[in-house]
């Protein structure tokens, strides 16, 4: 399986934050702000929303005279199976703290050995979890999540993928055509989420976006009823904006 190019929005705040967090590092005493924008080359005005970001998670800590040093949850991530741990249960109260904020059930997805796998989710009894009435593996056509996970693959990729799980009709939404699919997800902006309008089940919608890290294809997601699908819209923009602390803590 090979990952197109293109990085996304997300990916490229990605890129920048973990500058940062290499220059803080380097300085153990701290270091301003002023400093981390001459050794990144990061303009101030962009530094400025990365650095609140990265103490809001955690990564980063201002000390009394203003500088910035690592900050506890970079320090307790640690090594081997407890730093898995703690980067699932960082990701899991970023996807509780997403669910409240944008009102939606979220989920992680990955595309590990040709399969699409929802490794995370977060929903409660306000924002239920869609109902995997078809097998999320075998509806990547039809489904939010696949199709944002099949745009991070190439024509190869997706071709392997379809050859092994065929385009069924789900709904009457469904877009069963392999023509018209793949045109479609080569003319899905890469920044833009990709939408899911009951296309995979009746009285569903959905939004993802893509979490590339390295070789790795991913992607971020929200479900909603139809009933609530004034709000979609809204609420992936939201998903989006805030896909960079989630792909932040898969990357470190």
């Amino acid at each position: 399986m090979a990952l197109k190019p293109e990085p996304t929005a997300p990916f490229h705040s990605v890129q920048y934050a973990l500058r940062v967090l290499e220059t803080v590092s380097r300085h153990g005493n701290g270091v301003t702000d002023t400093q981390i924008a001459r050794e990144t080359g990061l303009p101030v005005g962009h530094l400025a929303s990365l650095l609140l970001m990265l103490r809001r998670e955690g990564y980063v800590e201002q000390i009394a005279d203003g500088a910035y040093v690592i900050g506890a949850s970079l320090l307790l991530l640690g090594s081997g199976a407890a730093r898995r741990q703690a980067v699932e249960a960082r990701l899991q109260q970023a996807l509780v703290q997403l669910r409240d904020s944008v009102g939606a059930a979220i989920y992680i997805s990955r595309y590990v050995d040709g399969e699409i796998r929802v490794t995370q989710c977060a929903d409660g009894p306000r924002t239920p979890a869609v109902n995997e009435w078809v097998d999320f593996r075998s509806a990547a056509h039809a489904s939010a999540i696949g199709k944002c996970l099949l745009t991070q693959l190439d024509q190869n990729g997706r071709r392997d993928h379809i050859s092994r799980h065929k385009t069924a009709r789900l709904t009457s939404r469904t877009i069963t055509s392999e023509q018209v699919l793949f045109s479609k997800l080569d003319s899905q902006p890469a920044t833009v989420p990709v939408l899911d309008l009951q296309e995979y089940a009746v009285g569903t919608v959905c939004a993802a976006v893509p979490l590339t890290a390295g070789a790795s294809a991913g992607c971020l997601a929200l479900s909603l009823p139809v009933e609530d699908a004034h709000r979609l819209r809204e609420a992936a923009d939201a998903l989006n904006r805030r896909a960079a602390p989630v792909l932040l803590s898969l990357a470190l």
